[in-house]
Order: structure tokens, then C-alpha cells, then sequence
């Protein structure tokens, strides 16, 4: 996702990311699998499940999970690979991998979900192994320079995790972390552990206001602050943030449409009134 994978989809991203740099913007691809939570209903993906018999009565039944094989990894592993050179070719600066967000890279990384007793499984080291292999080969492919990495922190011990992947991605030269923080956790407190161990620009993300955001950068918890929400809903936010202007408020219920434009293109700017 968010398809990639083939020629005809390489040359539909074209024109888009030609009309993102036309207006001066930087434009990178994120990409990512959504390993067990996909689903076996839909073509031309790997699943973690074997196959399950419909019933008569036509009723959904969900498909029975599996590990997968290590040769499949290799399988995805190279996906992700021929994805971000498609994303280059397509025009993109850059490529952002999701690890977060329950896809299939935080899958291994949670050691309440991972349950493998072979290389991927058990040590932070073995869970991280597959993340380490899909960026690595990311990097081979296209340069750490255009690599950028999504992060929860969905683990027992989140702190030791990200601490340990932060110094490798180090080591790999990824350009940026982009480190998702839940909404109803204190600020910043897995930023300062990251910020130790890892020595290129770090992101922080999850809901944050302007005032959340300041506090970030001030404290050097950060180099900058993604804003989802109140971007979608906000199209001029920088500006808003510069004048203190009123925030319009986000519309839930459009979320994840398929209409192009409610909830999405429809929203006011701010009107600005010059003596």
C-alpha cells in the first residue's frame, strides 16, 4: 500500500506528484503492508492465513491466521524494495515506511503479538530483524537520504525497543523518524530516549496543538511536529499557527471517504481582513 507495486500505478502517481512539486512542496510516499489485519478477500497480496471455506448462507468468515515462512519474508521484504524505487521513478522525494499503526512491521516489533520462537521472534534484537532487513534493503535501493520511519510504541518495554532501533537506524543513515505518540499519553517521554540514541531528524506526531507543539521544539524534544487532523481540516495551518487565527474543526464522519472532496477539499481558509 498505498499502490505501488506495478507499472500502471508508477505512471498514475505521476501528474499528482508533479502538481505537489509545482507548488514548491516536498512529497514523500509512505508505504507499508498490512500483514494480519488485510484481507484474504482482496487479490495480489501476501496473507498471513491460509485459505477459509465460505459458508452456504454466503456470511463473512474471517480466514485462519499463520506465520508466515521466512522465505515469504524475503517476499516482502522485496516488495517494499520494488515500492520505493517505484515511488522514486514516480517522481517522490523520498519514501516513509509505516512501522506503526498495528501494520505488519509493528506486528513483529510487540511482543504481545509476536508469539515466533525462530529468528523474528522472541529478543528485541530477533523482533526488530525483519524492520532492520525491509529499511536496509530500502536503503540499498534508493539512498538513506530518501528513507523516512514511522514509529508507535506498541511493546511491553517501549523504551528499551525504540532505543535499540533508534541506534541502528543510526547505523543505516535514515534521513528522518517520525514517531507516533497516542493521544492519552504524556508528552514527549519516548521523544527524549529516541532523541539519545538517534542523530537525524526526529518527528513528533499524535494529535499535538500549536502550544503542545512549541514546547517540543523549545525543549529540543524535537526537530519538528506533523499535525493530521488539524491539517486536513486546516489547509492554510501554517498560516493560522502564524497569526493565531481561529482553527477550523475537523468533521469525523468524513474521514476515509471516497468522495474527492467532502472532508477533504472543503474546507475554509482563513479570511484575513488588511486596513
Amino acid at each position: 500500500m498505498p499502490g505501488i507495486w506495478t507499472e500502471d500505478q508508477k505512471e498514475a502517481w505521476k501528474p499528482i506528484v508533479d502538481s505537489v512539486h509545482s507548488k514548491g512542496g516536498i512529497f514523500f510516499c509512505q508505504i507499508w503492508h498490512p500483514g494480519r489485519i488485510s484481507n484474504s478477500r482482496l487479490n495480489n497480496w501476501w496473507f498471513l492465513w491460509t485459505n477459509a471455506a465460505a459458508p452456504h448462507d454466503g456470511a463473512c468468515v474471517e480466514p485462519t491466521l499463520r506465520q508466515l515462512s521466512t522465505c515469504e519474508l524475503a517476499h516482502i521484504v522485496d516488495d517494499f524494495r520494488i515500492a520505493a524505487r517505484n515511488a522514486i521513478e514516480a517522481g517522490f522525494d523520498g519514501v516513509e515506511i509505516n512501522s506503526a499503526n498495528s501494520y505488519i512491521i509493528e506486528q513483529f516489533f510487540n511482543d504481545q503479538v509476536n508469539d515466533r520462537s525462530d529468528e523474528y521472534g522472541g529478543s528485541i534484537e530477533n523482533r526488530c530483524r525483519f524492520a532492520l532487513e525491509v529499511i536496509g534493503a530500502i536503503v540499498n535501493e534508493i539512498g538513506g537520504d530518501r528513507v523516512g520511519i514511522k514509529l508507535g510504541k506498541k511493546d511491553s518495554n517501549p523504551e528499551a525497543l525504540l532505543t535499540y532501533l533508534a541506534s541502528q537506524l543510526t547505523k543505516l543513515g535514515v534521513l528522518y523518524l517520525h514517531v507516533f505518540e497516542p493521544r492519552d499519553e504524556p508528552r514527549n517521554n519516548c521523544l527524549q530516549f529516541i532523541r539519545k540514541s538517534f542523530e537525524g531528524t526526529l518527528i513528533a506526531s499524535g494529535g499535538y496543538n500549536k502550544n503542545e507543539g512549541d514546547v517540543a521544539i523549545s525543549e529540543n524534544c524535537a526537530d519538528l511536529v506533523s499535525f493530521g487532523r488539524l491539517f486536513l481540516a486546516n489547509p492554510d495551518l501554517p498560516k493560522r499557527f502564524e497569526v493565531n487565527g481561529p482553527l477550523n474543526k475537523h468533521d469525523r464522519s468524513t474521514f476515509y471517504k471516497n468522495d474527492p472532496i467532502v472532508g477533504y477539499t472543503d474546507y475554509p481558509s482563513l479570511q484575513l481582513e488588511f486596513a
